[in-house]
């Protein structure tokens, strides 16, 4: 298969790309090396395949690059680019949520209905911070949709745009709503990776809210299946919770990390922040279902496995 693979230099892209190539597949992966985190990480992130005859870099952003010389030479997308950040998505800084999540998205989806290659799968990675606070737990696709953050509007309003082309163009696309996903290359700005920092330094790591605030965390490598399965066997227009099997709280997972690490870390208690939201909990029967997804790694396993790459740079 020949796939397309966008924000293939961060942390669940480049994961998967590395997957499909020792898979035998031919990947094309683009990144624009947005300056939201250290662009040497990304480039950390795409060392071996750099090294493949498989895979082809191409730097830019998706509104500017000519998607459909790109798309000519694909079956199948996989669309991670994004901006990321819950907290730092207010304010001014929305414009770029707007341009990277929404505009980007749109500008790919055109590309790939007016394209003369007929993409046989476009998968969209999505967030379980479309759900916000309202929603029961565990969180069912089907239920009403109410996000706390504009990023959450930003992915929100990026899946509409998937279903617009699934339904109006006929493009077989499938949404995966990531629930935290962890694991090595997990991006600097991104809880576990600062925890398993500052057991590492011994520096205080700042905890927003009153650490009961829970969370349904999803190891990277059953993200990736997740995502390789959904271009394979989704349903046509279907949305899907990718979660990792379990709800934990923040104290349980810096009880966890001392554990692994053999730290005591120094916590600093700091109030909660707007756009945080509360609990998240995927109910992943849909994905057990057609994906076959089954979630095999577990917190403790996968903390251990992020800690030796964070001792390892």
């Amino acid at each position: 298969m020949r796939s397309l693979v966008t924000g293939v230099a961060g942390f669940i892209g480049s994961t998967l790309a590395d997957t499909l190539v020792e898979r035998g597949d031919s990947v094309i992966g683009v990144d624009s090396f947005l300056d939201y985190y250290d662009r040497a990480a990304k480039e950390r992130n795409l060392e071996t395949l750099a090294t493949s005859d498989h895979f082809e870099l191409i730097e830019g952003a998706l509104q500017d690059l000519d998607l459909h010389e790109i798309l000519g030479r694909c079956d199948r997308v996989f669309h991670l680019a994004a901006q990321a950040g819950v907290r730092a998505s207010w304010g001014t800084e929305f414009s770029i949520y707007t341009t990277n999540n929404i505009l980007a998205t749109q500008r790919l989806l055109e590309a790939a209905v007016t394209t003369d290659i007929d993409i046989q799968a476009f998968v969209f990675a999505s967030s379980s911070s479309v759900y916000g606070d309202k929603a029961e737990l565990p969180m069912h696709e089907d239920v009403p949709l109410h996000p706390v953050s504009p990023y959450g509007v930003s992915k929100l309003a990026a899946e509409k745009l998937v279903e617009l082309y699934h339904v109006n163009h006929g493009l077989h696309t499938a949404s995966l709503r990531y629930f935290t996903v962890y694991g090595p290359r997990q991006r600097p700005d991104m809880a576990f990776n600062r925890l398993l920092r500052s057991a590492r330094t011994d520096e205080t790591f700042p905890l927003f809210g009153d650490g009961l605030q829970t969370r349904d965390f999803t190891f990277v490598t059953d993200a990736v299946a997740a995502t390789i399965a959904a271009a394979e066997r989704s349903r046509a227009g279907a949305v899907y919770n990718i979660g990792g099997g379990s709800r934990v709280s923040m104290l349980d997972v810096i009880e966890t990390i001392e554990s692994v690490t053999g730290k005591k870390l120094h916590i600093d208690s700091k109030p909660k922040q707007k756009g945080d939201m509360r609990d998240t909990y995927a109910d992943t029967s849909a994905a057990q279902s057609d994906l076959d997804y089954h979630p095999r790694t577990p917190l403790r396993e996968g903390l251990a496995s992020e800690w030796e790459w964070i001792r390892s740079l």
